[in-house]
């Protein structure tokens, strides 16, 4: 098993579950509340992940950061050295990739908060920041784990978005997907199967987690 992967694509998982974190929260807060009427057009954008190719949205980011973009000429100057084939390449990426399985749930569960609520907060005097902090998200604590959940686990099992933005690295870009993928090419067959055994338990693993939030399995049915 390829642990240097391994544990590359956890501190990638980490990473981009983090900045989805304190991206995802604010922005899911906005598609929710803002009385904006084009809205839906940011959601579409937010989404779009979820249909568009990895491979597609991967040679898009490439291009968005390459030496030629003026992101990727002010990083470099900025850095010493360009965002492809780089982790943090890889985190741009990553964020992008699993914004959907993050704003998604977030959304709903802000959604699904009593607006009585919030308007009572309101009418006391508390602010909007406040009466989020204080009420939405004490009420959305089912939506944050599985939004927490699904980013790391999605990120984890990336290959298409990496591959295409990072390459194949040793150490530096080499996720644990693309070790998979080699351990097959090479024909190194209970190399790839011990890896991707883990993965399967892992990903069995997190969807039992996201269930038992979800639907609260240990409450005593009325």
């Amino acid at each position: 098993m390829d642990w240097t992967a391994l544990w590359l694509s956890v501190r990638l998982a980490t990473a981009t579950t983090a900045v989805l974190l304190a991206l995802g929260i604010p922005l899911a807060y906005w598609i929710v509340f803002s009385p904006w009427r084009w809205k839906f057009l940011v959601e579409a954008i937010v989404a779009v992940p979820l249909v568009l190719p990895p491979t597609v949205l991967g040679f898009y980011v490439l291009i968005a950061i390459g030496p030629l973009s003026p992101v990727g000429r002010a990083y470099t100057r900025i850095a010493g050295h360009g965002l492809p084939f780089t982790f943090e390449g890889l985190l741009i990426a990553s964020v992008l990739y699993s914004m959907p399985f993050a704003v998604q749930p977030f959304s709903a569960e802000f959604a699904s908060v009593d607006r009585r609520l919030l308007e009572a907060s309101w009418s006391l005097g508390v602010s909007r920041i406040a009466t989020f902090a204080r009420v939405v998200l004490p009420l959305s604590v089912r939506g944050l784990v599985t939004g927490i959940v699904l980013s790391f686990a999605h990120t984890l099992g990336e290959f298409g978005v990496v591959l295409m933005v990072g390459g194949n690295l040793p150490g530096v870009t080499r996720t644990v997907s693309i070790a998979i993928y080699d351990q097959v090419q090479g024909f190194q067959y209970a190399e790839a199967n011990a890896t991707a055994l883990l993965l399967l338990l892992f990903s069995f693993a997190v969807l039992s987690v996201v269930y038992a939030v979800t639907r609260k399995p240990w409450s005593v049915a009325p």
